[in-house]
């Protein structure tokens, strides 16, 4: 790397060099247990994410054009090649929304580097778990640190989470493979220019589920490219002109670069990752909470409710706010109407409460449309650390109103799940799939995996024989 690039590059190279760096040893304790939790939660997601028919399209056609077998796909005994699998693995993560969050850096981390990190440990064995976890703790570390240097505007636009996923699978393979500062940030280059991902696609495409897919996919090549000494965009962030920030930002006082490097190696994004335990967009997940809290102080059913209005910043407006129409099951995911009605009607918001015939069920469409989601300005403009923030009122037909604020949803970094609730919502979607022994002895893996001397049999686990 020359000198005048070098000057150009401070924060792609300062995030290279810490993803180089990076050592299971440097990684504080807690942060070596969250990441454990986050990993199990991840391949859950992702064993579960086999069963849905998007996702046996998707495998199914790869199948037909791809012969290889190199890497297994979880859930099924089927086997593809390593961006192939990547790709399918990724996209089976974020197949229920059920994966983990970064709110303020709006991202999915599993999605976009386990995939790529589990390919790499199963075409280059003799990665050790802890070397793995190092992997891993340098992807959730790396994305959001990009979406934080987006902000706001970066959503707002229509940008997916999906376009930083690249960054995930990139980070996490380069640290697999023990990438130098240099190789890294031809890394990070590469991954950059092939990020990617509309948020229209929420509105009922299967498409969606395939963008972080494409992003451990993305990262896989990318970092494996760098390694061969192919070369990417070195001052990806900095660049004036088509560099990623001012590529996807609407001006230069929208992103941060400071971001990028503030805090590393000290203050860990990881701990700021949320989980779900609603099949439903993040940006759901506050008012339902808050409803269940408004039934619980005064059970009331369905048929009670009069009017339910959502108070929410225009982001979650935005994102989930919408008329539902019934289009798919993406769209009925997506949509706050229609898991507010699903949470009344049901009592719960998993992977029972969704199906194809559920999308059209003319209950919740009526139940839907008595639910509306209306812009605070005064959330708003606490910005993207109140993102999730909601004043949720209920008007029944006996005449009463009820009130809920609520500011965090369980399983938020407020309000992270205890083991118990992780390993019991892995448990709930790796039975559905995996014989019981077998998502057992996955589950004492993830949690151990401290001790495993190569993970490359990871794969094993995660496939059916």
């Amino acid at each position: 790397m020359n000198t005048e690039q070098t000057d150009s590059n401070p924060y792609t190279r300062c995030l290279a060099s810490f993803i180089a760096g990076l050592r299971y040893e440097r990684i504080p304790a807690e942060v070596v247990s969250r990441v454990k939790l986050l990993i199990l939660d991840s391949l859950g997601c992702g064993i579960f994410g086999s069963v849905p028919r998007h996702s046996r399209i998707l495998l199914d056609t790869l199948a037909r054009l791809d012969r290889s077998t190199e890497c297994g796909v979880w859930g099924t005994s089927q086997r593809l090649s390593a961006p192939h699998a990547a790709l399918v693995n990724g996209s089976m993560i974020q197949g229920f929304e059920l994966d983990d969050a970064h709110a303020r850096g709006s991202v999915h981390t599993g999605s976009g580097s386990l995939p790529a990190l589990i390919a790499a440990a199963e075409i280059r064995p003799g990665m050790t778990g802890k070397a793995f976890i190092a992997s891993a703790v340098a992807a959730f570390e790396t994305a959001p640190r990009v979406g934080l240097c987006m902000g706001q505007g970066f959503a707002g636009r229509g940008w997916h989470s999906g376009v930083l996923a690249a960054f995930s699978g990139a980070a996490a393979t380069a640290a697999a493979l023990r990438l130098t500062p240099e190789q890294t940030v031809h890394a990070l280059g590469i991954a950059g220019t092939q990020a990617a991902g509309l948020m229209a696609a929420q509105y009922g495409a299967m498409v969606k589920r395939m963008h972080a897919g494409r992003g451990a996919q993305s990262g896989l090549y990318a970092a494996f490219l760098a390694e061969a000494g192919y070369t990417g965009i070195e001052n990806l962030f900095e660049s004036e002109y088509g560099g990623f920030c001012t590529t996807f930002s609407g001006s230069r006082d929208e992103f941060d670069l400071e971001e990028l490097r503030k805090g590393l190696g000290r203050d860990f994004e990881t701990m700021r990752t949320s989980l779900k335990f609603y099949a439903s967009a993040a940006s759901t997940h506050t008012a339902l909470d808050a409803i269940r809290a408004l039934r619980s102080r005064r059970p009331f059913q369905p048929q009670d409710v009069e009017r339910i209005v959502v108070h929410a910043s225009r982001r979650v407006v935005e994102h989930v706010g919408w008329r539902y129409e019934p289009v798919g099951l993406t769209s009925a995911q997506m949509n706050l109407p229609f898991c507010a009605a699903t949470l009344l009607l049901e009592g719960d918001v998993f992977i029972d409460q969704f199906t194809e015939t559920a999308v059209h069920d003319p209950a919740r469409i009526a139940l839907a449309r008595k639910v509306e989601v209306r812009e605070d300005p005064v959330v708003t403009a606490k910005g993207r650390d109140a993102r999730y923030e909601v004043r949720v009122q209920a008007r029944l037909r006996d005449g009463a109103t009820l009130e809920e604020s609520m500011s965090s949803a369980r399983g938020s970094e407020k309000q992270f799940a205890t083991e118990a609730d992780v390993v019991a919502k892995f448990a709930k979607l790796a039975s559905r799939v995996l014989p019981a022994r077998q998502a057992e002895a996955l589950r004492d893996v993830i949690l151990g995996l401290d001790a495993q001397p190569d993970v490359s049999a990871l794969t094993s686990l995660l496939t059916l024989g």
